[in-house]
């Protein structure tokens, strides 16, 4: 059984770790509001975007000459899959939960005898995946150093993935990442960028609420040639923020919970210290009570 000393020791450490948990937590509440008010700004525009480029897009429907990152090269071989995670831990399950989703899908492509090839964005995905995929990785980007996640690291990694793209070094790329819903719920994702996939209700003509039918100026290939690249870049941009969101959100749920454990423990400690002082006392007063009786 630990000493008095040891328990008043273990006590005095649990309580600084509980300083240290519910600071964590405030630092992530605060960080929290601007992340979610930036992931719900984004989330018009990357959805406007995609159902633009699905209403252009349905003029080239079945065709041919359909720009590459419409239609793809029509080939399945090679997937590129981009997972997107936290730089940093004490988050709970959120950056296991995205590593989780894009190992499943890499295992099912892997099965059906595809090649996969993995771009870790952010630190903690990369040292997740490259215990089970340490050859698929390759490339692994990290903005740790970056304060305010912007559209010029969503870019860099957008360039990233047309050149390989360009460069014919894979045939489909999906997105991984975790939709943020609220503190307690982000959802992980997989979003297809190459070829472009949009939802079916999406591929409709647009009109006004009036009911006018828009007209496209220039013609819809200049349009899709401006669009399309920069659409991959909006994806992965919007991506970063919801992941953003989702881990603050996720690190202070995480925190809240540690914070709360570390009192349970403070008052069950506290508790065998007690008992075990109070056997202490009780052991020295029957000591003594017994010498005197002795005299």
């Amino acid at each position: 059984m630990p000493s008095l000393k040891d328990l008043k020791n273990r006590i005095a450490s649990v309580k600084s770790t509980q300083k240290i948990t519910k600071a964590m937590q405030m630092v992530a509440a605060a960080k929290l509001r601007r992340a979610q008010e930036a992931a719900e700004a984004a989330r018009p525009y990357a959805e406007r975007m995609g159902k633009v480029l699905a209403a252009l897009g349905t003029a080239y429907a079945g065709r041919e000459d359909a720009p590459v990152l419409l239609g793809g090269n029509g080939q399945d071989k090679v997937h590129l899959l981009v997972v997107a995670t936290g730089e940093r831990g004490l988050a709970g399950g959120f950056n296991s939960s995205i590593a989780r989703l894009a190992r499943d899908a890499a295992i099912k492509l892997l099965g059906e005898g595809k090649t996969v090839k993995i771009l870790t964005v952010g630190r903690k995905g990369n040292d997740i995946l490259k215990r089970s995929f340490p050859d698929k990785i390759v490339d692994a980007i990290s903005f740790r150093e970056v304060r305010t996640l912007g559209y010029v690291q969503a870019a860099q990694v957008g360039e990233k993935v047309l050149a390989m793209y360009a460069a014919g070094e894979f045939d489909v790329a999906t997105l991984f990442y975790a939709r943020f819903r609220s503190v307690i719920s982000q959802i992980p994702t997989a979003h297809q960028l190459i070829p472009a996939k949009f939802e079916t209700a999406e591929a409709e003509p647009e009109v006004t609420s009036s009911g006018a039918i828009y007209e496209y100026e220039p013609d819809e290939e200049a349009i899709l040639a401006d669009l399309l690249p920069r659409n991959i870049s909006v994806q992965i941009f919007r991506a970063l923020l919801e992941n953003n969101a989702s881990f603050f959100g996720a690190q202070m749920s995480a925190m809240d919970n540690a914070t709360r454990n570390a009192g349970d423990m403070i008052k069950r400690l506290t508790l065998v210290y007690n008992r075990q002082r109070q056997a202490q006392i009780t052991k020295e007063l029957i000591e003594i009570i017994s010498g005197a009786e002795a005299l």
